[in-house]
């Protein structure tokens, strides 16, 4: 039988099960691919927001990541919420032990809804020690922000964005457009010399809990398949306008995309009834 790729999210999970943990190894069975998990927090997360959070021991952290890739192995790796300096650096230790290829970082600061899930002291460790390890780095323009001081207020400063964040040393840049007005969801990928934008129309929904995580998510699984950086990319934004177009609302605030909507859409979802 053959195997699937295998792709490890190092993130933390989210009670609410629409973005973090859960949202990437949602993203990874719509993708076909074996998803396995190294969890750095648990949040206390519902549609209206985060009410706290929990650190993991960061020994926990490596260690997790440890026992897969000694064991299971890894095709390729995706970071979110890492919370604190300390787990940013056992990541990048493990990262660098274990030589964890095709490393997509989303450097998560805030949850949708604007609540902090890294701390202060942290992002120096995540621009040092994480981002230059990367294939593709993910950021949206707060992210943006936060790791350069570069403020995108248009579709135009997408580029400098992107310069920026690419001299922290990722070989690669999505710098996001989606918190942008317009009616076009407007990215722009980065290699350090050209660029790509990757344009898609704007879905009118208040529901997109989760998805700068099902994005990266998307983009890690084409690459543990051995799609290219920028066919990798592609296919991702299409998955997540797709997952977008299909969100829908839980609770009393911001509701989940559809990470399943190629399964609704194929009839595939539901149980399996014996007509017979």
């Amino acid at each position: 039988m053959a195997v699937p790729a295998r792709v490890l999210t190092v993130a933390g999970s989210d009670s609410g099960g629409g973005a973090g943990i859960q949202a990437d190894l949602k993203t990874f069975l719509a993708h076909g691919v074996h998803g396995m998990s190294a969890i750095t927090a648990v949040t206390v997360q519902n549609s209206i927001g985060v009410q706290g959070f929990y650190e993991l021991d960061p020994r926990a952290v490596y260690e997790q990541i440890e026992s897969v890739a000694t064991d299971i192995g890894v095709d390729a790796t995706k970071t979110g919420m890492l919370a604190s300096t300390a787990i940013v650096e056992a990541v990048a230790d493990a990262c660098e032990r274990f030589a964890l290829p095709n490393l997509v970082v989303d450097p998560v600061a805030a949850s949708k809804h604007g609540d902090p899930l890294l701390r202060p002291d942290a992002v120096q460790a995540l621009r040092e020690r994480l981002l230059p390890l990367a294939v593709v780095v993910t950021p949206n323009v707060g992210e943006v922000r936060l790791l350069t001081g570069v403020d995108v207020r248009g579709r135009g400063d997408l580029e400098a964005a992107a310069r920026a964040v690419h001299e922290l040393g990722p070989r690669w840049v999505l710098a996001k457009g989606g918190h942008l007005p317009g009616d076009q969801a407007v990215d722009l990928l980065w290699d350090g010399t050209d660029g790509i934008e990757l344009v898609a129309p704007r879905v009118d929904t208040p529901h997109t809990h989760g998805t700068g995580c099902t994005l990266a998510s998307a983009i890690t699984a084409n690459l543990a398949v051995g799609l290219d950086v920028v066919a990798a990319v592609r296919a991702a934004k299409r998955y997540l306008s797709g997952a977008i177009a299909g969100a829908f609302p839980l609770g009393k605030g911001v509701g989940p995309t559809d990470h399943a909507w190629r399964f609704r859409a194929a009839g595939l979802l539901g149980p399996d009834r014996d007509e017979g």
